[in-house]
């Protein structure tokens, strides 16, 4: 028996539909959230290859440097939102940071073509990548103090450095780091080698500033600084103060002394300095004063770190 339909089948109704929202979704914007590179870009010592960190795409890509321009060579997968990339050229490797995997991958340009041949497992979020010690052979990468990688205790209420570096021996195969220098600091982000390459110097992403703020309930009205009033006479709200450490004291802007109201103080410190050529690295020195929100640092041999 043959049957004929009146109306559209189901599925066709299906179809349609879906080829509709299909086509409304190709032709709206794409919104790309990925992680802030950090050191994303390589040139080999002999400036013929160019290593790049596809963070949204999760590869690293090579190209070949000429006269006319870049060339694409490879492009190979490494761990998710990568952000960091530097070169072990003795060995023929690119070791790759990426953010969200909580990892590094190794990569090795011996291979045709190039692929991932260790990965190695980090603390939470790692962010940048060197290369100093005995022979440039050590491996040191800033990452948070925490993460499910990490060996070290989480307690993020006592006064130990919430930032650490972990320091890798290429030379070692057993992928296990050769030690963690913890900091005391949050969320470390840059990282520098002295032209010797005897020292690593780390920078910490959101450092003190020294300030802290007196909320406006406690401040009341007679503890506002001036103006009180605008140009047409109208009081000002009342606003909070933000106070600055003077040696001992909390000092408002009109030199007024709130210590009694501020129950903690942290210290200030943004950059260390790491002994990269050390048995064990070990921190040897603090900086304070530098600035609170360091996004990268580049060594001047004559002198120091510079951020």
């Amino acid at each position: 028996m043959i049957r004929s339909w009146t109306t559209p089948a189901p599925w066709i109704g299906l179809a349609a539909c879906l080829g509709w929202a299909g086509g409304a979704l190709a032709q709206g914007a794409f919104t790309a959230f990925e992680s802030g590179q950090v050191r994303p870009l390589a040139l080999s010592a002999d400036r013929e290859r160019l290593f790049a960190t596809n963070t949204p795409d999760n590869r690293l890509e090579v190209f070949a440097v000429e006269a006319t321009g870049l060339r694409h060579l490879h492009s190979v997968p490494v761990g998710m939102e990568p952000i960091a990339v530097a070169l072990l050229e003795d060995l023929d490797q690119v070791w790759v940071v990426n953010h969200l995997s909580d990892s590094v991958s190794v990569v090795s340009l011996g291979e045709d073509p190039p692929r991932v041949v260790r990965t190695l497992r980090l603390g939470d979020e790692p962010r940048d990548i060197v290369f100093a010690g005995p022979d440039g052979r050590r491996a040191f990468i800033t990452t948070a103090h925490r993460g499910q990688h990490s060996p070290l205790p989480y307690r993020p209420f006592e006064t130990e450095g919430r930032a650490d570096v972990w320091v890798f021996d290429a030379n070692d195969d057993r992928d296990q780091p050769l030690t963690i220098v913890t900091l005391f600091g949050d969320t470390p982000r840059p990282l520098a080698v002295s032209a010797d390459g005897e020292r690593v110097y780390a920078g910490v992403l959101h450092s003190g500033n020294r300030t802290t703020v007196i909320s406006h309930e406690r401040v009341g009205g007679e503890g506002q600084l001036a103006p009180l009033t605008n140009v047409e006479g109208l009081a000002a709200p009342e606003v909070g103060l933000i106070v600055s450490s003077v040696g001992e004291r909390w000092l408002d802007a009109g030199g007024r002394d709130w210590s009694d109201l501020v129950r903690v103080s942290l210290p200030d410190y943004d950059v260390f300095a790491i002994d990269a050529s050390a048995a064990v690295p070990v921190e040897v020195e603090r900086y304070s004063g530098v600035g609170t929100t360091l996004f990268n640092m580049a060594v001047n041999p004559a002198r120091r770190a510079c951020t």
